[in-house]
């Protein structure tokens, strides 16, 4: 199913206008799904979580280094991809994966809320935006985040401890998520496709291109860099997810507010890499299922 979203985003893009403002309601939906099956005891942060923060922040500042000498913007774009914090509907893979819903969801918190107060410091030095405010950047990246992220938890645990016939009926539809995510990801797809034909330009083709091979370069690495440190602590999905599953939306928009508009093609192109490799584990994993 994912790969007819991502395919049928592409095909039917130019009318994705008309149906975009869905999304974050999609998202809050299948977060919410999802955080039925948390306690509130099992949501806590380990020395797991900081330790993957800080290579992933580590890995960001040395991927830019190495590419800057070369090529700035393909530098901004790759760093971008990297930097982001990881995507609020990761658990819902995650889940679906049979890795841990609670440290992908504590990650994702953490996460964010340190993303969105180092951000605005760390992009104004990298970036093109000397004009943007630590205040007006950090309000905003708080803005696009939180309410998706503590929004669905919040509401997850009160319908638990209130209404306890509901929140077990929830329980029982969690397959619901996947399709939810499936429409998003239809949305999502064609809305960047229709972004990047606006920013196409004859003279950037070939910068282009590098940002989308880099993102995918981007992609592959924290893939096989998080699934290796996960296994370590052994859930090697939830590591994969939590550093490779990002929050493209923000970092189209950090990369439009504070660099080279060009650069916001890798993320952009971040979001087809990632998925096709969520719809190939996806179809791995129902594959091992079926046979056991």
């Amino acid at each position: 199913m994912l790969p007819v979203a991502l395919v049928g985003g592409a095909v039917f893009h130019q009318w994705m206008g008309y149906l975009t403002f869905l999304s974050p309601y999609l998202i809050f939906a299948m977060l919410f799904i999802t955080y039925c099956k948390l306690r509130p005891s099992d949501f806590r942060l380990t020395r797991e979580e900081i330790l993957l923060l800080a290579l992933q922040m580590l890995l960001s500042i040395g991927v830019y280094a190495a590419l800057v000498w070369w090529n700035h913007t393909v530098a901004e774009g790759v760093f971008i991809c990297i930097f982001v914090p990881t995507a609020t509907a990761a658990p819902v893979i995650t889940s679906m994966l049979g890795g841990s819903i609670s440290k992908v969801a504590a990650y994702s918190l953490l996460c964010n809320l340190v993303v969105a107060a180092i951000g605005p410091v760390a992009l104004a030095w990298i970036g093109d935006a000397p004009d943007m405010t630590f205040t007006r950047s950090l309000l905003k990246i708080l803005s696009q985040v939180v309410p998706l992220l503590l929004g669905p938890l919040a509401l997850a645990f009160l319908l638990r401890y209130t209404f306890p016939r509901a929140h077990a009926r929830i329980l029982g539809v969690q397959q619901l998520s996947f399709y939810l995510w499936a429409v998003s990801l239809f949305i999502i797809v064609g809305s960047c496709v229709s972004f990047a034909i606006l920013q196409w330009r004859p003279e950037n083709t070939l910068t282009m291109v590098w940002l989308c091979l880099g993102a995918l370069g981007a992609c592959l690495l924290q893939f096989v860099i998080g699934r290796r440190f996960g296994r370590r602590f052994g859930d090697p999905v939830s590591g994969g997810q939590s550093l490779m599953q990002k929050n493209t939306v923000l970092a189209v928009w950090l990369a439009l507010t504070y660099m080279n508009p060009i650069a916001s093609i890798a993320p952009a192109a971040y979001i087809a890499w990632q998925n096709i490799i969520n719809s190939w584990q996806l179809m791995r994993h129902e594959s091992a299922v079926h046979k056991i």
